[in-house]
């Protein structure tokens, strides 16, 4: 089957990629995935920050002194690109899948097929996933940290867009001040550190969303704020078709966004298209932790 899309259907997908954005709230909700504003190339972060500079080598901050710290400052920035966000890899060729799991109301679902597929392939992922999805799913999770293909990182604690002013995106509140950043962040930190036996790396907000400010606290909490170059399903609304067509079409060094809490949605039969397509190509697949260090 050709799965090239004329140019007309091209304006359409990314029309509705541009109008939504990575939220969970599942193919019939409010809150979805959005395309990030230009496609950065291999390497390229934002700020003029190395991809390779690690931030904190722990998690040493308390509330309090987050607060102290960062209480007082205004943003800048409000988007996907805040400084230090990661959004592509240094790595030729490789492409980096990622998939969130959001949990909350109609986001707790479980794509196994998607995970399945993945499986069989031998694709390695990084996970984001979120204190209410491990509440949800707790022998689920158990099994997917067990797996050497999969990395586990950071969603948050109650999946939201990460301001210190309260702003909001796609109809989901974010926090509102420098100690709920800390909550969002430090809340399923420590939550993945107990049941992992070690920290996570790597933090996406809900939504994708994040201020300046904010994206300075993840930092000093030890985790690297990760965003994406390739929207592969806008929050689980894609069909398989336009799942395929989006991740298909992903560039080396890419950093996909796609979500595991969706089983009825397309992701799971657009990933199994996509991949091999890009297997074909040359690419190849990678966890967050391999290109990042």
């Amino acid at each position: 089957m050709d799965h090239r899309m004329p140019p007309s259907r091209r304006a359409v997908l990314a029309a509705m990629a541009a109008s939504a954005l990575a939220g969970c709230a599942g193919p019939s909700g409010t809150a979805r995935g959005g395309r990030a504003g230009g496609t950065p190339g291999p390497g390229a972060g934002s700020g003029g920050r190395s991809l390779t500079s690690r931030p904190a080598a722990a998690h040493t901050l308390t509330r309090s002194e987050v607060v102290a710290r960062y209480g007082r400052l205004k943003p800048h920035t409000w988007g996907f690109g805040a400084p230090g966000t990661v959004r592509a890899l240094p790595t030729r060729g490789a492409i980096a899948l990622t998939f969130d799991a959001c949990g909350g109301p109609g986001g707790s679902g479980y794509d196994h097929k998607l995970i399945d597929f993945l499986r069989r392939r031998e694709v390695p992922a990084t996970l984001f996933i979120n204190s209410r999805w491990i509440d949800a799913n707790p022998a689920v999770f158990r099994r997917l940290a067990r797996e050497p293909l999969f990395e586990i990182a950071n969603h948050g604690t109650r999946h939201r867009p990460l301001s210190v002013t309260g702003r909001s995106a796609y109809g989901i509140a974010g926090t509102h001040n420098a100690g709920e950043v800390y909550d969002e962040v430090a809340g399923n930190h420590l939550k993945l550190t107990r049941l992992l036996g070690s920290p996570p790396r790597f933090f996406r907000s809900g939504t994708a969303y994040c201020d300046d400010v904010a994206a300075r606290i993840v930092t000093d909490l030890g985790e690297r704020f990760v965003g994406f170059s390739v929207n592969g399903d806008a929050g689980a609304t894609f069909t398989p078709a336009e799942v395929h067509h989006a991740v298909g079409s992903a560039a080396d060094g890419s950093i996909v966004i796609c979500h595991m809490n969706q089983p009825k949605g397309g992701t799971a039969e657009g990933i199994s298209a996509a991949v091999p397509h890009l297997l074909a190509a040359g690419h190849h697949f990678v966890r967050l932790s391999d290109a990042l260090h």
